[in-house]
């Protein structure tokens, strides 16, 4: 944890993570009660926006599966689910893959860490691949049944820039 003091704050306490490190930024005049007070209040509030944020479709292939199956009841009417799905080394081109010919869908580990909601745009996309394999207007006439699916496609845009990554959307293939 690092504690860093500043002049010019006057009232506002800030936290966020680097890496493995809590840093958090409080006034400089904050006695060290204070200091302390604020210090556990922001571990507190952070831990628990990462734990809101984590899905728990992360954990295994398991996991992953049983998200897709509520994820297909919830925006796809409880469609034919994948005959399997599992978490793959990343991808060069890629968020996820599927197979409409053997309802498989693979979906890169670099997906282990987004924010969940972003997680389960990607499942939607790759199981309304299982009912429509090309990008045409049925296809994403059910993607958008996800009512985050502009946002979570900005999100992937973004992080795959940040990061050099090259990948620009997600694919079957069929």
């Amino acid at each position: 944890m690092e504690v860093r003091r500043s002049a010019r704050r006057r009232r506002t306490v800030t936290a966020y993570r680097d890496g493995d490190t809590l840093v958090v930024l409080i006034p400089a005049k904050m006695s060290r009660a204070e200091e302390e007070h604020w210090v556990a209040e922001m571990e507190r509030k952070l831990q628990r926006t990462e734990h809101r944020r984590a899905s728990p479709a992360r954990a295994s292939d398991t996991a992953l599966a049983l998200r897709c199956a509520q994820l297909s009841a919830r925006y796809l009417e409880n469609a034919d689910g994948p005959a399997s799905v599992r978490w793959v080394p990343p991808m060069r081109t890629r968020w996820a893959s599927c197979t409409p010919s053997d309802a498989t869908i693979r979906v890169s580990e670099r997906l282990r860490d987004v924010p969940s909601w972003v997680l389960d745009y990607v499942l939607v996309h790759e199981l309304a691949h299982l009912q429509v394999a090309g990008h045409n207007a049925r296809f994403w006439a059910l993607v958008h049944r996800y009512p985050k699916a502009e946002r979570a496609i900005g999100y992937l845009e973004g992080l795959s820039a940040a990061a050099g990554w090259g990948i620009s959307e997600l694919d079957n293939d069929d």
